[in-house]
């Protein structure tokens, strides 16, 4: 999975940025270099969407079709989803949100998003809390230019993001893709974490917390993108809800 947003679109946490990729000898690249690089690794089956220049997705079906590492992709009414992983409590989420039985882990999600957006009485935290499961997702409602991207507790999928060339942000599976479109300026997406272009990054674990920036240092004893963790001692005053007279951006919560 890849997903690539145009930094016009979305503003990710400042410690993520790394001072040593303007230093290194191998720059961080741009998205069409990044798709490259991504699309030769899986050149048979790589299915692309771009639109425009605000966003790239880059999705690889399961090979064999059967296979334990789920991987879904979803577009609706112009919101696109990348799932991977399994929900355990799927079929029970599918009759709580009324859907039909034919619906996938990334079908739910962009059904959740558009219930939440347009009607939706709970927070985000909420409804991603009732996701049991392994999972990570990152969604685009090319409409609202909205980004949202979260990955399950439990650590049973992995993300990486960072920032490549030209600001654009960079959301993938594949850490060497990501190691070698961002330099420096990439880390581990944080588990039980939720990622919304307008609102920031929040916990959907801890959501009465905020996150806090970890420095990080590679091997090579340079400082890399920051991982993020909760913040014990650092409380949120009030949760936003998400309802139809709501802005969506409150999904999302405060900025980190």
């Amino acid at each position: 999975m890849l997903a690539i947003f145009n930094k016009g679109l979305v503003e990710p946490p400042q410690e993520l940025n790394s001072p040593a990729s303007v230093k290194v000898s191998v720059k961080p690249k741009v998205p069409e270099e990044t798709l490259k690089d991504f699309q030769s690794c899986h050149s048979t089956n790589a299915f692309l969407i771009s639109l425009g220049d605000a966003a790239l997705l880059s999705y690889i079906p399961p090979c064999p079709p059967y296979s334990t590492q789920h991987r879904f992709f979803c577009g609706l009414d112009d919101i696109y989803c990348i799932f991977l992983g399994t929900l355990n409590n799927l079929c029970s989420l599918i009759r709580q949100y009324g859907l039909s039985k034919g619906t996938n882990e990334a079908m739910f999600v962009i059904e959740a998003y558009r219930t939440l957006r347009d009607r939706g009485p709970y927070p985000a935290d909420q409804v991603l809390k009732d996701m049991d499961g392994s999972f990570g997702f990152v969604l685009f409602d090319s409409k609202a230019g909205t980004v949202f991207a979260a990955l399950g507790a439990d650590e049973g999928v992995k993300m990486y993001w960072g920032i490549g060339g030209d600001g654009w942000l960079v959301i993938s599976d594949n850490l060497e893709v990501i190691k070698a479109s961002c330099a420096k300026s990439f880390a581990p997406f944080p588990t039980g974490c939720m990622f919304h272009s307008e609102g920031g990054l929040r916990s959907f674990e801890h959501p009465m917390n905020k996150m806090k920036a970890m420095p990080r240092i590679d091997s090579e004893g340079v400082m890399c993108g920051a991982n993020f963790k909760v913040d014990d001692y650092s409380r949120i005053h009030s949760m936003p809800r998400v309802g139809s007279e709501a802005n969506w951006a409150v999904w999302g919560g405060p900025h980190v």
